[in-house]
C-alpha cells in the first residue's frame, strides 16, 4: 500500500491497529503482520506528502479486510479505534459477520471483522448467507453473548 508519511502510517498500523513490523527493506518498504507466524499481511511504502489520496469512485480496490480471531478482539479494536479518534465510516452487519469500516491516515478504507463459525450460520431457502442480523453488539460488555 502506498502512503504519504511512513512514520504516521507506522504509528497507526502498529499502535492503533496492533500490527507488528516484520521487516524494513533498504528500498523503504515496511512489512507488517497481525500474526507474527506470517511474514506479512501488509506492506507499505511512502510516496510523499503531495501524493493524491485514493479515489473511491474509480475502479480499483474498494477496501482491505482483516478477520479477527474472536469477537472480543473486534470489540477491543473497536474501542481502541474510538479512543484514538479513528474515522469509523460504518458498522456493517452481514448476518454471519460484523465489520467495522474505517479510514487510515491516507483515507484507505479498511474493514476489521469477526465471522461466526460456519456451524452457526443461519441459512435457509428464503434467506441468503448475508441476510439477517449478527447476534451480538460491539458495545456489549466483553464476554457477554445473547443466549
Amino acid at each position: 500500500m502506498r502512503v504519504r508519511d511512513m512514520e504516521r502510517s507506522l504509528d497507526f498500523y502498529t499502535r492503533v491497529m496492533g500490527l507488528t513490523i516484520m521487516e524494513r527493506t533498504a528500498s523503504g518498504t515496511v512489512f507488517m503482520s497481525a500474526n507474527t507466524e506470517k511474514s506479512h499481511e501488509l506492506a507499505i511504502r511512502a510516496i510523499g506528502m503531495d501524493a493524491q489520496g485514493p479515489d473511491h469512485s474509480l475502479i480499483g480496490q474498494a477496501h482491505m479486510a482483516w478477520q479477527m480471531e474472536t469477537f472480543e478482539d473486534l470489540q477491543e479494536l473497536h474501542a481502541r479505534l474510538k479512543d484514538n479518534n479513528v474515522r469509523i465510516q460504518r458498522i456493517g452487519d452481514h448476518g454471519v459477520s460484523l465489520g467495522v469500516y474505517l479510514l487510515d491516515p491516507d483515507d484507505n478504507e479498511i474493514e476489521v471483522y469477526y465471522e461466526l463459525p460456519s456451524s452457526e450460520w443461519n441459512r435457509s431457502a428464503d434467506k441468503g448467507l448475508f441476510e439477517g442480523n449478527f447476534p451480538r453488539q460491539l458495545e456489549e460488555p466483553a464476554g457477554v453473548a445473547d443466549d
